[in-house]
């Protein structure tokens, strides 16, 4: 076959793929947005109604039953239940305070009273406590938890689109990519961190992006990211310098460890020092602008006031 004809046929695979991705893309975004505006509740997410109805049920069967019950088995089990909750106090005051985002705390609190309600529910029957156990395993089969919707000042990506961001360079010197799949709950659990960090560290020199593996599998690979074994290696988040990966986290030797560590946003911008970038940048632009500031009248005393943070820091 001719090589104009070859070339012709390569370009055409190239562009049906990247036009199958701009496809996908449209549809996970029109399904987002549909989303939002249908369920504008967190709480009218499947994953929290079912929650509810099924710790709700305890109450209409802890009602009924109190008529069945003896007394000393109703005393003993008013008694767990006061201890229950004090215990889930405790655990709620403990978690808001060290769980960064509300997708976290949420989740753990969730699993607390799951474990709270089953073994209340041994005391009034075993039969109750297994079949609560079973509702619940049926709940995380069918739906997930949501994740935090907004973007910040992120963008959402495909592997193509990134690889071309990254490879003509006529955006950011700096990129950050979260790579990540909404069918983890360690993605789901982090997916407020990247948006409020993007919306604080993002400018001229440093973008945000987001590439969800997910739709994407197959591109995992091409960034260093192994999904042989599950999703167990998302949320990976990597930066990059003018297409070349500056370092990453989790970093390469991870998996040594027992667990995927945690993602929060003050790990995140220690790791990738987001703070010094951000000075970098004000530093940068910094004297152009107070020129062009001075310039004008009374400008001086208003920049002066502005900086003085930034001169003092270095």
């Amino acid at each position: 076959m001719p090589s104009h004809q070859l070339l012709n046929i390569h370009g055409d695979v190239e562009l049906h793929e990247t036009m199958l991705e701009g496809l996908v893309v449209d549809a996970f975004v029109y399904d987002h947005n549909r989303r939002a505006v249908m369920n504008p509740n967190p709480l009218s997410e499947p994953y929290y109604l079912l929650h509810f109805l099924t710790f709700f049920s305890y109450i209409i069967t802890r009602t009924s039953a109190t008529s069945l019950l003896s007394p000393h088995l109703i005393h003993r089990l008013v008694y767990r239940e006061i201890q229950a909750v004090l215990a889930f106090a405790l655990l709620a005051a403990y978690k808001i305070v060290r769980d960064e985002t509300w997708e976290a705390f949420i989740s753990n609190m969730l699993f607390f009273a799951k474990i709270f309600l089953v073994a209340i529910s041994l005391i009034m029957d075993y039969h109750l406590a297994l079949w609560y156990m079973v509702v619940f395993s049926v709940i995380y089969l069918v739906t997930q938890p949501p994740a935090f919707e907004k973007l910040g000042t992120s963008s959402r990506l495909t592997p193509l689109q990134l690889e071309t961001l990254l490879t003509e360079g006529n955006t950011s010197r700096f990129w950050l990519v979260e790579f990540r799949a909404l069918c983890s709950s360690a993605c789901i659990h982090a997916s407020r961190c990247f948006p409020e960090l993007s919306i604080i560290y993002s400018n001229k020199n440093l973008s945000f992006g987001i590439v969800d593996l997910g739709l994407f599998p197959n591109a995992a690979e091409k960034f260093g990211i192994s999904l042989s074994g599950g999703m167990n290696q998302l949320p990976t988040y990597i930066l990059f310098e003018n297409a070349t990966e500056v370092t990453r986290f989790p970093e390469w030797d991870y998996e040594a460890k027992a667990s995927h560590p945690p993602v929060t946003k003050r790990v995140l911008s220690r790791h990738f020092e987001l703070d010094r970038h951000l000075l970098e940048y004000v530093n940068v632009y910094k004297t152009p602008i107070r020129q062009s500031v001075q310039n004008t009248s009374g400008g001086k005393n208003h920049l002066d006031r502005f900086a003085a943070p930034f001169d003092k820091e270095n």
